[in-house]
């Protein structure tokens, strides 16, 4: 990932994580001129191999984020963020900060659950999600507090969990020298 390309996304993340932990949703200032950016930005880069990076990472972030989107599990910023940041770090780079946002997301769950004293409601409201989806319904359809919109959900801010994400995938890279 070149040096511009760190800065920037570092930038676009820090914004949309205290913007979502503030007022828990991602701005479309932010990330829809973030997503052209991220094309360009590789293409003068890398030349017509950027533009490829560019759009497998964008595809890759919309193939995962998309599902979640539509069943109301995730907000439309969160997959505008994860778009704009694929074409900006490109595929490989976008998998690496996916996996990390997972796992730091999945520890400040289990915190918040524990915290809440929600642990018993969310493995109740996991085991409904699966089936659910195994029976192709919508979760959210039959219980609001599924629903990401719903101000009955109990939601976890992902502009954040994704900011954290990136600078732990960034501070990796530059603890491993690369």
């Amino acid at each position: 990932m070149a040096p511009v390309i760190q800065v920037l996304v570092a930038l676009i993340v820090l914004v949309a994580g205290i913007y979502d932990i503030r007022y828990r949703r991602i701005p479309n200032w932010l990330v829809l001129p973030a997503l052209p950016v991220g094309f360009a930005l590789n293409a003068f880069l890398y030349g017509l191999a950027g533009l490829k990076i560019a759009g497998l990472g964008f595809g890759l972030a919309v193939l995962i984020y998309m599902p979640l989107y539509i069943v109301r599990g995730m907000g439309a910023g969160d997959v505008k963020l994860a778009a704009a940041l694929g074409a900006l770090v490109g595929w490989q780079n976008w998998l690496l900060l996916f996996i990390f946002a997972a796992l730091i997301g999945g520890v400040l769950a289990l915190v918040l659950m524990l915290a809440y004293g929600r642990f018993r409601k969310t493995f109740w409201n996991l085991g409904y999600i699966i089936w659910e989806l195994a029976h192709f319904r919508s979760p959210h359809a039959r219980s609001e507090e599924l629903d990401v919109r719903s101000p009955r959900a109990f939601r976890l801010p992902h502009g954040a969990v994704l900011a954290l994400g990136t600078f732990a995938l960034v501070g990796a890279r530059v603890f491993a020298g690369g």
